[in-house]
């Protein structure tokens, strides 16, 4: 059965849909369309599930600390009552009462609460253990290897493309990508499905204590 590989972008989440070799792009409009997507035994999506009510979440804290200079490129997730508000200001006074000592989500992080909002009310209780988050760099970094650039480099688009060239056919998929797909965002989605099939066989690697969250969400990254 296919797997499922997700990234955010601006007009939705870019899919990547895997069957052994073969890997198609799709361009979906919301989370609804995301889960919505037939026969797929395991979807992975870059985005925050288990969310911590008061502070930092362990599973970030390992990412970063296994992906070293490029461990910015996991954002501090925010707490989960940022998630009643669009309001930066109010998020950041949500955040800065929850947690001890007091801290803000940057404005990177806070841009992706509604993305995490949705999600979170798409998984519903108790959430499908089907839907796993997910690190694109961890993949590339830690799993696929041969990855030593920043994403949006010639060379590390190049070094991307090299890493799973050797596991999916991603030319062809990049080619018949819908338009305006993102190069960056068609990578990571493609990243994702590759620790989406890693997860279906058993062989995936995760970060995390083993907590969970308020609505059962575990509190891990895998690839």
């Amino acid at each position: 059965m296919a797997v499922l590989g997700v990234d955010g972008w601006r007009l939705g989440w870019v899919g990547a849909l895997l069957d052994g070799r073969s890997v198609r792009l799709l361009a979906l409009p919301d989370v609804a369309a995301v889960l919505a997507v037939p026969d797929v035994s395991v979807v992975a999506v870059d985005m925050p599930i288990g969310l911590s009510d008061d502070g930092v979440r362990a599973c970030d804290v390992a990412a970063r600390g296994l992906l070293g200079g490029a461990g910015s490129s996991v954002f501090p997730t925010p707490v989960r009552g940022v998630l009643a508000t669009d309001d930066y200001a109010q998020a950041r006074a949500i955040s800065r009462a929850a947690t001890d000592p007091p801290r803000a989500p940057s404005a990177q992080a806070f841009a992706l609460v509604r993305s995490i909002r949705a999600l979170d009310d798409a998984l519903g209780t108790p959430p499908s253990d089907r839907v796993v988050e997910v690190h694109p760099e961890l993949a590339f970094r830690r799993g696929l290897g041969g990855v030593a650039d920043r994403k949006g480099t010639a060379r590390g688009t190049v070094q991307r493309l090299q890493a799973l060239r050797a596991v999916m056919d991603v030319e062809a998929a990049l080619a018949g990508a819908p338009t305006g797909v993102p190069v960056i965002d068609a990578l990571d989605a493609c990243a994702a499905a590759w620790s989406a099939q890693r997860l279906a066989d058993g062989t995936a690697e995760c970060v995390g204590d083993g907590s969970r969250d308020a609505r059962d969400r575990p509190m891990r990254i895998c690839w």
